[in-house]
């Protein structure tokens, strides 16, 4: 499977120029003959400007006819990153996932909110883990903050994905955790981990691109740098059977003893 990461300059409260960019760089990963191409966290409108809830989306209307029109367009599959979404008056941080046929196989509500920014004062949380298939692989996904919560990701691999894909606004002052954090989900869970970060700036945040694609073993398929452009890589699923083979933590697994 062929899969682009789009690592883009976003531009803060500009959504008309934010969904150009991710236009351009969907159609160029179609050029590419990519399978997936994935989508930053609030590629829409940043990460996040204050008035957020004006910007948003409603029930997802603009950001799913975007993705279905694209999706049928350039036979590809969209992982759409997130978006800034008011549903039944509540404003979430929603990522949209469709496949090639134009068809939506996934929508995610972002669970864990940076409270530290203040995203917990502004958004509600989702409640719901969601996997899906792409061309017959089963995935997963979370959004930014929460690839810290080692159970939340551990929940997604007993699901058996093979796939975990990570759209985030992570800034360049921790970029030494998202590199660590996200090899680590990627080895301990024995999965691969697509994980899609932002550059530019935020009011006074930097983002700190180093987005990547991670194999089980660890090591990256595409390595993170801080360029802004598409970056695709090979996945070869068989890795995952020749790891759990090898190594089979999820048969070692002992979860009658994994309570407080």
């Amino acid at each position: 499977m062929k899969i682009t990461v789009i690592q883009c300059e976003l531009v803060l409260g500009d959504v008309k120029k934010n969904f150009e960019i991710a236009e351009d760089a969907i159609k160029s990963a179609a050029e590419e003959k990519s399978d997936v191409v994935v989508l930053p966290e609030l590629w829409d409108v940043s990460f996040f400007p204050k008035n957020v809830r004006d910007l948003a989306d409603v029930e997802g209307r603009r950001t799913k006819k975007f993705l279905e029109e694209l999706s049928k367009k350039y036979n590809i599959n969209i992982v759409g990153g997130s978006v800034a979404n008011i549903i039944d008056g509540k404003l979430y941080n929603t990522c949209y996932i469709y496949d090639r046929n134009g068809k939506e196989v996934g929508m995610y509500n972002k669970v864990h909110l940076f409270s530290p920014s203040g995203e917990h004062e502004i958004f509600s949380a989702g409640d719901k883990l969601v996997t899906f298939e792409l061309d017959g692989v089963k995935c997963g996904v979370s959004i930014c903050y929460d690839v810290r919560f080692v159970e939340w990701v551990r929940m997604n691999a007993l699901k058996d994905i093979e796939i975990f894909f990570l759209p985030a606004a992570w800034p360049d002052v921790r970029t030494m955790h998202w590199d660590t954090l996200n090899r680590a989900r990627a080895i301990e869970n024995q999965m691969f981990v697509v994980c899609v970060n932002s550059l530019g700036k935020a009011y006074d945040t930097k983002f700190g691109g180093h987005s990547a694609i991670i194999d089980p073993w660890g090591e990256y398929v595409i390595k993170p740098n801080e360029e802004v452009g598409n970056f695709t890589g090979e996945v070869d699923l068989s890795v995952i059977k020749g790891i759990r083979e090898s190594i089979n933590v999820f048969r070692d697994r002992r979860p009658e003893l994994y309570k407080f």
